[in-house]
């Protein structure tokens, strides 16, 4: 799909309410993207914050919530190996969910992930994508994105952020059984059920 072809999906979402913009504002930086195959239309986080973008997921009809211990969601930006484009609207190119990287740390993926000759996507990214291909969201096959993380005082936070399929126990709450869940987990610890999203590319124009 063309990336105006993508804006009307997250229009749809509730993109230009949700970011209090107008539709003719989000349709300009739409346009002025080029039509390239494999493409998907990402959100910046300075349009629309992480937190916000992820209400508008949808899984079975269940919205998308941010996990109640990840206050500081804002706080997480890209990496040092990452460049995001300083467009409210840009391009991800070949996005992979990163199955193959299932049961690899993210302290393990990343070097694993740039020998390969592709980035990492941000929290933002993965949820961008998810609004156009909700169906890459599966039980058993969720990633990380571990592109988005949190300076520390020595060095990066140890949380890295993650999209899965809430199980509705605990403080998600029962309500939320089913819904895509923004959570976090930790960078040296691995998971037989989460791999490690990427992308080939970013362009802005």
């Amino acid at each position: 799909m063309t990336p105006t072809d993508q804006l009307d999906a997250l229009l749809a979402a509730g993109l230009a309410e949700t970011a209090a913009i107008t539709v003719d504002e989000l349709r300009g930086y739409a346009t002025s993207l080029p039509d390239e195959p494999d493409a998907v239309l990402a959100v910046h986080p300075r349009l629309l914050p992480a937190r916000s973008l992820a209400e508008l997921l949808r899984h079975h009809g269940k919205a998308g919530f941010v996990v109640a211990d990840l206050t500081d969601l804002s706080e997480f930006g890209p990496i040092a190996d990452v460049a995001i484009p300083d467009a409210p609207l840009y391009l991800i190119h070949g996005v992979d969910r990163g199955d193959d990287l299932r049961n690899w740390s993210p302290d393990e993926s990343l070097p694993e992930i740039l020998a390969r000759g592709r980035t990492p996507l941000t929290i933002s990214e993965g949820i961008s994508w998810l609004l156009q291909k909700p169906k890459a969201l599966e039980s058993n096959h969720c990633f990380m994105t571990i592109a988005s993380r949190k300076l520390s005082r020595r060095g990066y936070d140890a949380r890295t952020p993650a999209i899965w399929i809430s199980g509705g126990t605990g403080r998600d709450g029962a309500h939320n059984r089913g819904a895509p869940k923004v959570g976090w987990c930790w960078a040296g610890n691995r998971h037989t059920w989460l791999g490690m999203a990427s992308a080939a590319r970013r362009t802005c124009a």
